[in-house]
């Protein structure tokens, strides 16, 4: 992604186009525009959000951060986000607009897509390290461009391990050494723009599991069959 996506993200007007159906909470379709450029966007408001017993409001925060931590270790897997606080309808996250066949989603790529299995695996330790609760298959996108992306990242980065996912093709295999690398300054510190949008035992959480990754060096095996979000798709 280019600075015009981040530019228009962060300066452009916003302009709401239509609420976009079927989400759990109030998302919109947004045009951004700055002078002769525009582009789309998908806008989550804070006050759209459903009240949940175990995230706290403000859920926007934790699809900037899944960005912010997406950029940090050069994985570029979730698209450009960034936080308004004057937007249509108040305070909430502006992600770039993926250009995509929306017919196509997880189940659908990894049958039809082996070769870009290597990056789906790479999405499933991105979800482990973010302790995704939602990754359903509607949330993996591929570009007209051909690149992956990983969307939907509210219900992330809870201190509690509660990973629910349906990418568990992966489970049990090795780690690949680079990304072993990538995640391993974590274990350490998490990056201060991340860490601040997180309370501080999410934040210690986020380092137990990279320290765990590190540790045994595959991808974790679901042994309860329980861990998938509904619905799956």
């Amino acid at each position: 992604m280019s600075t015009r996506e981040l530019n228009l993200l962060t300066d452009g007007r916003v302009e709401l186009v239509a609420r976009i159906p079927r989400s759990s909470n109030a998302t919109f379709l947004v045009r951004v525009s700055c002078g002769e450029d525009s582009s789309y966007a998908v806008y989550k408001p804070e006050l759209g959000e459903r009240p949940l017993h175990d995230f706290e409001p403000g859920l926007y925060r934790r699809e900037r951060a899944a960005y912010l931590l997406s950029r940090h270790l050069a994985w570029d897997l979730v698209p450009p986000t960034v936080i308004r606080e004057d937007a249509p309808l108040g305070v909430g996250s502006l992600q770039w607009f993926v250009e995509c066949d929306f017919r196509e989603h997880y189940f659908t790529l990894h049958t039809e897509a082996p070769e870009i299995h290597g990056v789906l695996a790479q999405l499933a330790l991105f979800d482990v390290v973010a302790n995704n609760t939602d990754r359903k298959s509607g949330h993996v996108l591929r570009g007209h461009d051909g690149r992956v992306w990983g969307i939907d990242h509210g219900l992330c980065f809870s201190a509690v391990f509660k990973l629910r996912t349906v990418i568990w093709d992966f489970a049990g295999e090795a780690i690949p050494e680079p990304l072993l690398r990538d995640i391993s300054a974590l274990a350490g510190a998490v990056p201060e723009d991340v860490a601040e949008l997180l309370d501080d035992e999410e934040v210690a959480a986020l380092q137990r599991r990279v320290a765990r990754l590190l540790r045994e060096g595959v991808l974790p095996i679901d042994r309860t069959g329980m861990r998938y979000p509904w619905p799956l798709v």
